[in-house]
């Protein structure tokens, strides 16, 4: 298996998990602004788009 695509794999299903969180707390209108769904649905999706950018730099990379 080539270097890179675990971590490719992996923020793949990290981030399609917090855009289902975020899918799911916009349902929920009755929430207030100090509401910690979205927050914790936008830092899952960031680590998920972190792990894709650095498995794919691997994925690119010639040794």
């Amino acid at each position: 298996m080539r270097e890179g695509m675990i971590p490719t794999i992996l923020g793949t299903g990290v981030t399609a998990t917090g855009l289902a969180l975020k899918g799911m707390s916009m349902k929920h209108k009755s929430l207030d602004n100090n509401s910690v769904m979205p927050m914790i649905a936008a830092g899952v999706i960031g680590f998920g788009l972190a792990h894709i950018v650095l498995g794919a730099i691997d994925l690119v990379e010639d040794h």
